[in-house]
């Protein structure tokens, strides 16, 4: 890096020097607001207050387009600089990224007009896929295409899901959220597959990483991208029996991967067994829907909240713990409390998928005030990590 460059780097405050830095924090912040103010309407805590679309809509986008979708683009934002060796985005560019993303979590919120809504929550997925692809164009690293194809493709559900609202259609609004859970699934899956076993191996001395297996790991990720489609359709809302297969399959699949990865010394750091106990959720959900799909008697939401609480809330908590810290500079030893917020989320997630089966409000609580309180400890141990230099007066 040129001495110059380093000097313009560093003369960017804090929180705009990469992108995981206000999308981490931003994100755990609105993690605990958005579930804060679901279970609160739940108790009948709000009754008058209304954001756009209602509140079972809202909760349903947003816990995607909101949340994951800031934490996917932080990720990604601090990843493609890694993958690639171009700069990163920070600094007004970031700013304007990070701005969209909260301007549009405000007007959902608060029941501005769709006419205003509408063209800030459409603009920030192509922006970040224009930001991602720019820099896998420049060096032609054909390897994560499929990742901007992802993003694309997010960007149109985004697009039939606002289009469902404008028109009252909530058959669109309803298939593009599940389409969207399972193309952060397809996400989650591709890079999962990627940082688990490296992580794993790094983690515990290990002299090698386990070897993917190419054909398994394209096998998943087309599935899960094909389930997304289909989703998009409406085809995958009623039980089939092919769907049934798919599921299964795709299960079966994630189970194989796990007993590879798996490493009975991974439960002596916290890190690991997080991030394997996530993806085990994943496992548990596509079982779920398989069931489902057989006409077995498992609800598809109980199946879909494993998905969505343990596995794709599961894993962001346990990546963005690791990769805050060494993107700030520090060793990979986390605040000691972040060991009960990974326990506390995967107790949540056995309060939504099970307890609630037959204590709706209280399995309702119990995952609620478990997610609140993990991401809440993230926020507040991580937050000031986010705001202050590396802590090895690198830029980043």
């Amino acid at each position: 890096m040129l001495l110059v460059d380093r000097r313009a780097l560093l003369a960017i405050p804090s929180l705009w020097r990469l992108g995981f830095r206000p999308f981490f924090l931003g994100g755990s912040l609105f993690a605990v607001v958005a579930i804060g103010a679901w279970i609160a309407v739940l108790l009948g805590v709000l009754p008058e207050w209304q954001p756009l679309g209602g509140w079972l809509a809202w909760h349903r986008h947003e816990m995607l387009f909101g949340f994951a979708v800031a934490i996917v683009s932080g990720f990604l934002l601090t990843a493609v600089q890694n993958w690639t060796g171009r700069p990163g985005v920070s600094g007004t560019p970031l700013i304007w990224l990070a701005g969209l993303w909260l301007a549009a979590r405000l007007g959902w919120l608060f029941g501005a007009p769709l006419a205003l809504v509408g063209p800030l929550e459409l603009a920030l997925l192509p922006a970040l896929a224009f930001f991602i692809g720019r820099s896998l164009w420049q060096v032609r690293q054909v390897r994560n295409y499929p990742i901007l194809a992802v993003l694309l493709l997010l960007a149109l559900a985004d697009v039939q899901s606002v289009v469902g609202l404008a028109i009252g259609n909530e058959d669109w609004q309803r298939s593009s959220v599940l389409a969207a859970i399972w193309l952060v699934t397809a996400l989650m899956t591709l890079i999962g597959g990627r940082v688990i076993p490296f992580f794993t191996q790094r983690g515990l001395g290990r002299q090698q990483q386990v070897p993917a297996w190419p054909w398994l790991d394209n096998a998943l990720l087309a599935g899960t991208l094909l389930l997304a489609v289909l989703t998009a359709f409406g085809l995958t809302l009623q039980a089939h029996p092919l769907l049934a297969l798919l599921f299964g399959v795709l299960a079966v699949g994630h189970c194989i991967r796990l007993v590879r990865w798996w490493d009975r010394d991974l439960w002596r750091v916290p890190l690991l067994w997080s991030l394997h106990l996530a993806y085990f959720w994943i496992a548990v959900a596509f079982a779920g829907m398989a069931l489902f799909h057989l006409g077995l008697g498992f609800s598809s939401s109980l199946a879909l909240h494993a998905l969505t609480v343990g596995g794709i809330g599961g894993l962001i908590l346990a990546m963005i713990a690791r990769v805050s810290l060494g993107h700030t500079g520090r060793p990979l030893q986390p605040p000691a409390a972040m060991g009960w917020a990974f326990a506390l989320l995967n107790l949540g997630t056995v309060g939504r998928v099970f307890v609630s089966a037959w204590l709706p409000l209280p399995g309702l609580a119990i995952a609620a005030g478990c997610w609140v309180a993990a991401f809440g400890l993230f926020a507040w141990h991580y937050g000031p990590m986010f705001w202050k230099p590396r802590v090895d007066g690198q830029p980043g």
